[in-house]
């Protein structure tokens, strides 16, 4: 195993300092950490290549004391050159040029200027780079006139460099630029999608308290009811007792409590569902709706129920049938006792038309305001329908909504 891991190894061990080298260079100079102490040992680094050039390199007469002056301090302002770009290269203008013109060993005073006009380069736009070489090149060629057109010739042919550190830098802010997009697309895909889980969230929050409260305000509704038969029975006449009614009573609360149960049940079981975040379990539908008329007789009303319709989407389905478990359970609530209810379903002209009509008195004034007329509001939206609420004309209170049987992007209710 070892002759297997050893180049896994090595390719790590070389594969960090790569990743480092191109870290360094996509990160943005401006605010890159430690900047002043890494162009600080730029700048050592810089001046020690410089000085072993004015060494060995043999075009123009060694530095003196006062050349040595020249071009070391020619280096210092590097330390600074991310903060300010352009003075940092006028200063190291201002320290080569007399260098040049005092014939010193033109190679190694070059080195710091080459520094000098990537950074201009790499920090700066296109149009200020260009207009920053042009006078580069003209200055130093009109310098150098002044010593000898030769000379003078020979830094115009050697100009090339000047143009070679302009445009690496511009490469470079190019490419960093271009990466800086792609990172910033990224994240803002990334935001994209976690704002997109938590509308998804939000909604199925809401969905699970809409359900919630349609099952619990209808069930606790009818037990309340069926509680009051059972208690009226026992204390209307105890010593003629009619046992069965109260048998009939009991057993419809417990009936009324199981079917809750059951339904409950698969409303939380979204709660559970951590490997299928889309699973809901089944909807309820058009062919539960005989069970609520039955549940809201059972409790006192005279329900009256037509459906001309076979089939709708789930979602529609079952936005229908949470608006009318949420309007009968008003009617038995507010319409007083034994109220007439009518049930009409139909569909016509490509939508499924629902209306709930109690001849009852309605609710009381000054009763509390609940959620359900918001519920069912919110029900007919979640599949791009309308829903009316209010007092009829004659008496009574109606509910009718539209439900569309063809819509684009149908979101289960």
């Amino acid at each position: 195993m070892t002759p297997v891991q050893a180049p896994t190894t090595t390719t790590a061990a070389w594969s960090r300092p790569a990743e480092r080298i191109m870290a360094a260079v996509n990160r943005d100079p401006l605010t890159a950490p430690n900047a002043l102490r890494n162009d600080a040992v730029l700048a050592l680094l810089v001046a020690g290549f410089s000085a072993v050039l004015a060494l060995t390199v043999d075009d123009g007469r060694r530095p003196d004391a006062l050349g040595w002056a020249l071009l070391l301090v020619s280096h210092v302002p590097l330390v600074w050159r991310r903060r300010r770009p352009v003075p940092v290269l006028l200063a190291v203008i201002a320290c080569v040029f007399p260098y040049h013109f005092l014939d010193y060993t033109h190679t190694a005073a070059t080195q710091a200027a080459y520094v000098a006009l990537y950074t201009v380069a790499v920090t700066g736009r296109p149009l200020r780079t260009v207009l920053v070489g042009i006078g580069v090149i003209a200055l130093a060629v009109s310098v150098m006139l002044t010593i000898s057109a030769h000379e003078a010739l020979g830094l115009l042919k050697a100009s090339g460099w000047v143009v070679a550190a302009l445009f690496c830098g511009v490469d470079v802010r190019f490419y960093r630029q271009y990466v800086a997009s792609i990172v910033g697309r990224a994240e803002r895909a990334e935001r994209t999608r976690e704002e997109e889980a938590r509308r998804r969230v939000a909604e199925e929050r809401l969905r699970i308290a809409r359900d919630l409260h349609d099952l619990l305000a209808h069930s606790i509704t009818l037990i309340g009811v069926q509680t009051s038969v059972a208690a009226h029975v026992l204390s209307a006449d105890p010593e003629r007792l009619d046992r069965e009614t109260v048998a009939k009573a009991l057993d419809d609360i417990a009936e009324t409590c199981r079917s809750a149960r059951g339904e409950l049940r698969t409303t939380l079981e979204v709660l559970r569902e951590h490997d299928s975040p889309e699973a809901r379990g089944p909807l309820p539908g058009l062919d539960g709706l005989p069970d609520l008329a039955e549940a809201a007789r059972l409790a006192g009303a005279r329900v009256e129920q037509t459906v001309r319709i076979r089939q709708a989407p789930p979602a529609v389905g079952a936005a229908a049938y949470r608006i009318v478990q949420e309007a009968l359970t008003n009617a038995v609530r507010h319409a007083g006792p034994e109220p007439a209810v009518r049930v009409e379903l139909a569909e016509r002209q490509g939508a499924l038309h629902l209306s709930v009509r109690d001849g009852g008195t309605g609710p009381g004034q000054g009763g509390t305001p609940g959620f359900g007329l918001v519920g069912m509001r919110e029900r007919a939206r979640s599949v791009g329908g309308t829903l009316d609420a209010g007092p009829r004309t004659g008496g009574g209170f109606e509910v009718t909504a539209v439900l569309p049987l063809t819509t684009t992007g149908e979101r289960d209710g």
